[in-house]
């Protein structure tokens, strides 16, 4: 069985991301998500508007999704790689190089991202409607 897995806060969950998540999910047979938790958002310096256990439920619904796990911190990605038995690690374009690092225990692909939606235009469109 092949394992994927890919990282995300996946907040404000759009068509964007589920077209990541499928495209993901046809890499391999099994597909893990690993969401930041709610402390590691506030280390980031980022706010999501769904709580951690509310992300996670919203994933785990999702028929390309496998298994969901969270994310503490950003030096964790090799360890779960290794425990989860992940062959392809996948994230979005923008990340383009970031994880190359990576390619020393799996597979490492960067997935173009989906054109004309993401989480920060969606927070962008909702401030100018308030």
């Amino acid at each position: 069985m092949k394992k994927v897995i890919t990282y995300g806060t996946f907040d404000l969950l759009h068509w964007g991301h589920i077209n990541l998540l499928k495209r993901a999910r046809e890499l391999g047979d099994y597909l893990i998500v690993a969401i930041s938790t709610d402390e590691f958002n506030a280390l980031k310096n980022k706010k999501a508007y769904h709580s951690f256990e509310n992300r996670k439920m919203i994933l785990e619904s999702i028929r390309y999704v496998d298994k969901v796990i969270p994310e503490n911190n950003w030096e964790q990605k090799k360890e779960d790689i290794i425990r989860e038995g992940v062959d392809i690690f996948v994230m979005g374009d923008d990340w383009k190089g970031k994880f190359d690092e990576l390619s020393e225990v799996c597979e490492v692909v960067y997935l173009p991202r989906t054109i004309g939606i993401s989480t920060s235009q969606i927070k962008e469109d909702l401030l100018q409607v308030k």
